[in-house]
């Protein structure tokens, strides 16, 4: 929903605060598919608002995976590019949905479908929502469900759109729209400096995660292009400003590659990387999903060796369950094809 240009409709047609409020209402809360659904407007005034957006995205295509329960979301902007979101449903009754900022991204992390489509262009803040919206009126359908959670770790580098995605934010926060916690948003970056200050600064309950993928700068640069432009060890001074202003725990993302950054020398490397803030950080270990690439997944029991060599260390550690993988809907996977 474009809320400025239905602010001017309504002082056009000269209606009172409270029109607004409800038509957000209809749209963020209640989940309505359109104008024409507000009841709480009378007829006159839903066929004058008509004319004005209320999704900016089109439904495709919907791809259901069983085990674990995920679904992926195939949806097209007004000017035709294509965009992909995911739901993944957990046992214990959260939803959560992974978003996209961007359509396409111009990072070109070599292990990532979407860097292979290259950048076509930032999303809007109402795109980045209405992903939400579209995703949260599914989930209801299905079984009355909810959206729970929020991660910022699909299509794009979220902190590339800065300014659409903190005011993509707001409406997700606010009570008046989305009204979900901070603590249940997750921005996932590539490792873009400015974007980790501004949201110590701005959103400081929002949880951060940055994509390491690597111990060392010469082997990050190799397979992440954005380690050039931000050195590894200055990502990590970054990252020390962040915590001594939050105080809040980081979550490092770490695909496992085949014989390229999962032997144990790597998992005492990034021990060490991180030691000295190991009280607020967590390492999250990802199998790799072939996205057409050279790279093959490590297997289990090497990123099982690899997680326990943290533990030792005293680094908190996961292993990601992989949600969607068969509807290529997994880390990595997104390329916003129509499949």
């Amino acid at each position: 929903m474009e809320i400025k240009s239905l602010q001017i409709k309504l002082k056009e047609l000269k209606m009172p605060d409270y029109r607004l409020k409800q038509a957000l209402r209809s749209y963020y809360q209640d989940l309505l598919p359109g104008w024409e659904d507000i009841s709480t407007w009378p007829k006159d005034l839903r066929s004058a608002c008509a004319e004005l957006t209320w999704s900016p995205l089109k439904e495709i295509e919907v791809l259901e995976s069983k085990e674990p329960a995920s679904a992926k979301f195939l949806f097209e902007t007004s000017d035709g590019l294509r965009i992909e979101s995911v739901v993944m449903r957990h046992k214990d009754g959260r939803n959560t949905v992974c978003i996209s900022s961007q359509a396409g991204c111009s990072m070109g992390c070599s292990f990532c479908a979407t860097g292979a489509q290259g950048f076509k262009r930032n999303l809007s803040a109402e795109e980045i929502v209405d992903q939400v919206i579209q995703v949260s009126r599914w989930v209801k359908a299905k079984d009355g469900g909810r959206v729970t959670n929020i991660v910022f770790m699909g299509m794009g580098e979220p902190f590339n759109n800065s300014d659409n995605v903190f005011d993509a934010l707001k409406r997700l926060m606010d009570p008046e729209m989305v009204g979900l916690g901070a603590r249940h948003i997750s921005i996932s970056t590539c490792g873009i400096i400015p974007g980790i200050q501004r949201l110590a600064k701005e959103a400081p309950q929002v949880n951060l995660a940055i994509s390491l993928h690597a111990p060392e700068q010469n082997l990050r640069a190799k397979i992440m292009p954005v380690a050039k432009a931000y050195a590894l060890d200055k990502l990590m001074q970054a990252v020390r400003d962040y915590l001594e202003r939050t105080n809040r725990k980081v979550m490092f993302e770490y695909v496992m590659l085949k014989g390229i950054n999962d032997k144990l020398e790597d998992a005492e490397e990034l021990a060490d990387l991180l030691v000295d803030f190991r009280h607020l950080a967590h390492v999250n270990l990802i199998k790799y999903h072939s996205a057409g690439g050279s790279y093959q997944p490590s297997n289990q029991d090497t990123r099982r060796k690899f997680a326990n060599a943290l533990k030792r260390r005293g680094i908190a550690v996961t292993e990601r369950i992989s949600f969607g993988e068969e509807i290529q809907a997994a880390c990595g996977q997104l390329a916003g094809k129509n499949s």
